[in-house]
């Protein structure tokens, strides 16, 4: 059966209600009468306490009533579900109330961060959207990415060529840990952008086509990482380490800038025959 696109006031309702049950009672000072636990983690009258609001609006919010609690009440809520920043974020965007998303979602390159991008060689560099859709990347980059000047437009995007493309299917050493980080951001931008049809579209085509990704993305992580170290074997190459950095841009914020570096003298090694191997034009 095709999975439903995501909906705004359901996936509200399950994120209150998953991290009220991962609570842990002993952590708050609560009256001795609650004691007597059927459920795991806090009771709805009990973050309703902490947060200052009513029992019935807890009740209704985790049942998916078609409530949109004001920004106040997310912050309180927050505070009640004890949220990291991401998780806090990620609510806001749930109840529309965080501001400054932009109206459209950019599907293009300002011209100056595509010049910078081309300008971070020899390192390996891309511009994506918030749907992961590559705007611009460097020739490095388009050499690490196995067929990518192959490829249609519709199909270059991080997530798809994870998921999808069969001549990564071995590309990420982790790709676990590679797709869960990918999935916290998709579903993070999904928030933010709720009326995005592409996106959404995107969501449901991944879910019914990757089982990893279904499954990943039932568990509702939201935290995005913004630098670490990945693994990459590269069919012509081989092995590659490289250290990278996701850089946001205070006017584009809906923009990821990603950015390689070789881990270690081998990995740089790989890179400099790679970039001797496949020149590119990264406007192909």
């Amino acid at each position: 059966m095709t999975p439903r696109a995501p909906d705004t006031t359901q996936e509200l309702a399950a994120f209150l209600r998953t991290r009220r049950e991962r609570l842990d009672p002993d952590d708050f000072a609560l009256p001795a009468r609650r004691r007597a636990r059927r459920t795991p983690g806090l009771r709805r009258e009990e973050v309703a306490e902490l947060a200052g609001v009513s029992t019935d609006y807890v009740v209704r919010l985790e049942q998916g009533r078609g409530l949109r609690p004001s920004a106040p009440v997310v912050q309180a809520l927050s505070r009640a579900l004890r949220l990291p920043p991401d998780e806090r974020a990620y609510l806001f965007n749930l109840a529309q109330q965080h501001p400054g998303a932009p109206d459209k979602p950019t599907t293009t390159a300002p011209p100056p961060l595509a010049h910078l991008v081309t300008d971070l060689s020899p390192h390996p560099a891309m511009l994506m959207n918030h749907r992961y859709d590559i705007l611009a990347r460097n020739p490095e980059m388009a050499a690490l990415l196995p067929d990518f000047d192959t490829l249609p437009p519709r199909h270059r995007n991080a997530m798809w060529l994870c998921l999808l493309h069969p001549a990564m299917r071995g590309f990420y050493d982790d790709r676990e840990h590679t797709l869960r980080e990918g999935i916290a951001h998709l579903r993070a931008a999904w928030a933010t952008h709720p009326d995005d049809r592409t996106l959404t579209d995107l969501i449901t085509e991944f879910t019914t086509r990757d089982e990893d990704f279904a499954r990943l993305w039932a568990e509702g992580d939201v935290k995005v990482n913004g630098r670490g170290t990945k693994v990459l074997h590269h069919p012509a190459v081989g092995t590659i380490t490289v250290d990278f950095d996701v850089l946001v841009p205070l006017q584009d914020p809906d923009q990821r800038l990603l950015i390689y570096r070789a881990a270690n003298p081998e990995s740089r090694s790989a890179l400099d025959r790679l970039r001797t191997q496949h020149p590119r034009d990264p406007s192909g």
